[in-house]
């Protein structure tokens, strides 16, 4: 997901600018004449990764589509505390009113990017890449997501209609491993569905299943340890791709893209950050 296209974004904007307006900004209406126009600039308050531009152009555009905006950086960017990233101008209430869900957007969206930029780099120089999970704020997925590849990261499956994806609950609901991926293979046979079907071990006696059972494209080793990777990646043997996932931190990441797993996914990357510290300042 290199760019969020209009239809991407608008609907989200518009839901979120109904449910702040409501019957209208009465702060900013009582305080603000209407023909007051200015100019401010959105100005990063600590080192990231910035992500969410073309969002905050659409929010200010939606309020008010008299006001310009003119963007100094892209989304993907690095920024140090006081770097100047765009420019908004014309009616004053309508830059007020607009301002904190343009804030909000942007500061969770470089967040994320910011998040998986430091993952990217504490794996330089490893042939692993960092994927993103479905662990994401409901309706705000395509932009964490755009965010996740704004810093580097590679996006995992979109939802649950792109990917088969058998996981432990699964598993156990299925009667085990095996009748699991064989009832899979049968799905899309029936249905005539080309998907790419992932498993995930949670033990080296599930790995030998997959490997007797075959017929899947990944397989995700979930919560072992480094040491346990490296063995099971050996047991793979690039039969199938392989993906770490668990509960890996920034402190451990470099361990694991170590072993020769093709991949490592880190929920966190979406559902545990810190909002980059942006400020919206006149001029």
């Amino acid at each position: 997901m290199d760019k969020l296209s209009k239809n991407d974004i608008l609907p989200v904007i518009r839901a979120a600018i109904a449910e702040d307006f409501g019957d209208g900004d009465h702060t900013t209406l009582s305080t603000i004449p209407p023909e007051a126009t200015g100019k401010a600039r959105l100005i990063a308050k600590e080192r990231g990764v910035i992500a969410g531009i073309d969002v905050a152009e659409a929010v200010f555009k939606e309020v008010n589509p008299k006001l310009s905006f003119q963007a100094f950086l892209s989304d993907g960017e690095k920024v140090e505390k006081g770097t100047e990233i765009f420019e908004v101008s014309g009616p004053s209430g309508s830059i007020l009113s607009a301002e904190r869900l343009a804030l909000n957007f942007m500061q969770r969206m470089s967040g994320v990017a910011t998040a998986t930029a430091r993952m990217v780099k504490e794996i330089e120089g490893t042939n692993a890449v960092i994927l993103d999970t479905r662990k994401t704020t409901p309706n705000l997925r395509l932009f964490e997501k755009f965010a996740v590849k704004a810093g580097g990261g590679v996006n995992h499956r979109f939802g649950l209609f792109d990917l088969i994806m058998i996981k432990d609950n699964h598993i156990d609901f299925a009667g085990g491993l095996k009748p699991a991926v064989e009832a899979c293979q049968k799905y899309l046979r029936k249905h005539n569905k080309n998907l790419r079907i992932e498993v995930e071990v949670r033990s080296f006696e599930e790995l030998e299943e997959v490997m007797e059972v075959g017929g899947v494209d990944r397989v995700m080793l979930d919560n072992f340890t480094p040491e346990d990777t490296r063995r099971a990646v050996e047991i793979i043997d690039g039969k199938y791709e392989t993906e770490a996932s668990g509960g890996i931190t920034m402190e451990t990441v470099r361990a694991y893209a170590e072993t020769g797993v093709d991949s490592i996914s880190v929920g966190a990357l979406t559902h545990r950050i810190r909002s980059l510290d942006l400020s919206l300042k006149a001029v």
